[in-house]
Parts: structure tokens; C-alpha cells; sequence
């Protein structure tokens, strides 16, 4: 009978063993990156929470109070706990008289490079955006990050018109983004030269939402000048 080649055998035994050891290292690795976001994960969330915070107050001129309102499967919006998560949220913010300042609603797509989350300040009054704010992107640094920090491009978020038609069912002109120095109309965004992907992701986002939340804001004024006195979070 052949017997088998001992340094065959050998090797074998050593390969599974390197196997096991491999296997072994990286199940314990993956369970170190799961405690870890774990452990981390609160700290995350109540950072997250604070930022949308202060860029609530950056986005509404005036703002010293706010109240929070979620969008229900029945189209209807109802005042929710100030620590909400989640949902179709916006947040109603009055200044130091109680008056309607405005309404900061968050918003999100898809950008160059992942997905890009805003928050956006509107005037009921001037029927405008007045405030803008970049709260997550991994667009290009130095390019596609224009959209955070670029002057002339946030410029564009002071009094962006927003209008709604006659039947107060949409809006009169949609958001639209064109050309950097070729802008005409309050409704457009002019680009950012060397940035255009990530310029035109934030109109879209913007003519998306506003589609969907501007009539609704109008819609429901009563309703949050009814609450104006009440208590709010300041």
C-alpha cells in the first residue's frame, strides 16, 4: 500500500491551520467594528442632533423659538416632540414676538459622490428661501464642496423664489439650476464653474422638495400661527 507524502500532509496541516487563524482574526475584527459603532453610535446621533439644531436657527432669519411637525400617511401635519427622529419633519420657528419667522424643512439626494442632506429656510411672507445649509456631503473636496462654503453660490439661497400658482397647488416656477453668471429669474440657481454635478444636485433636491412642501406650509399657516403663543423650544 503507498503511503501518503509526509511533507504533503504537513503542508496541509499548516494551511489550515493559517486558514483558521485568518478566519479567526477577521470574525474577531468584525466584531470589534461592531461594538465599536455600537459604543459610538449614541455619541453620533446626539452630535447629529445638535448640528440640525443650530443649522435650524442658521436657516430661519429671526428664529428665537421652534416647533416641530410631522407629515402623516393622510397628508396631514401634526405638532411632535421637539426629540422626533425620523418621518417627514419641519420645524416652525417664531421670533422673540411670537410671530411666524418661517419654516426650515431637511432634504436629501443623490450628488456626485453619496448623498447630500440640507436644510432650507422659507419665508412665508416673501414666499422665498432665505436659508440654506449643507448638513451631510462627500462631494470633491475643493470642488464639489463648493456647495457648503462657496459665497456666490450660497448667495443664491437669500431670497430664492418659491411662489406658488394662483390655485396655491404648486409652485409658479420650479427651482432651476443654470450656468454660473447666466442667471435671470429669482427662481434660479446660478452653478458653480468646475462643480456643476454637485450644483445641480442641490436644484434638484431643492425643486423636489419644494414641490412637495410648499404648498403643504401654506396650507397649514393657520394652523402654526394657532400655535405661536404656545409653548415652544427655545
Amino acid at each position: 500500500m503507498k503511503e501518503g507524502n509526509p511533507a504533503h500532509t504537513t503542508e496541509q496541516a499548516s494551511s489550515f491551520k493559517m486558514l483558521r487563524a485568518m478566519v479567526g482574526i477577521g470574525l474577531i475584527c468584525a466584531l470589534l467594528i461592531v461594538l465599536t459603532f455600537q459604543g459610538t453610535l449614541p455619541r453620533i446621533e446626539k452630535l447629529k442632533a445638535e448640528a440640525l439644531e443650530k443649522a435650524i436657527f442658521k436657516v430661519i432669519p429671526g428664529m428665537v423659538k421652534k416647533k416641530t411637525y410631522q407629515l402623516d400617511q393622510k397628508n396631514k401635519l401634526s405638532e411632535v416632540s421637539d426629540d422626533k427622529k425620523g418621518g417627514q419633519l419641519v420645524y416652525v420657528g417664531y421670533d422673540e414676538n411670537g410671530k411666524l419667522a418661517g419654516v426650515a424643512v431637511a432634504a436629501s439626494g443623490i450628488g456626485f459622490a453619496d448623498v447630500i442632506s440640507i436644510l432650507y429656510g422659507y419665508d412665508l411672507e416673501k414666499q422665498a428661501l432665505v436659508g440654506f445649509y449643507v448638513l451631510e456631503s462627500k462631494e470633491t473636496p475643493g470642488l464639489g464642496d463648493k456647495i457648503e462654503k462657496d459665497p456666490n453660490f450660497l448667495a443664491n439661497f437669500g431670497a430664492l423664489d418659491v411662489m406658488l400658482n394662483d390655485d396655491k397647488n404648486a409652485l409658479k416656477n420650479a427651482v432651476k439650476v443654470v450656468k454660473q453668471g447666466t442667471k435671470k429669474n429669482p427662481w434660479e440657481i446660478d452653478a458653480i464653474t468646475g462643480a456643476t454635478i454637485s450644483s445641480r444636485a442641490i436644484g434638484n433636491i431643492l425643486s423636489t422638495s419644494t414641490e412637495q412642501w410648499i404648498p403643504l406650509i401654506i396650507k397649514n399657516k393657520d394652523l402654526f400661527e394657532a400655535h405661536k403663543n404656545e409653548k415652544a423650544q427655545q
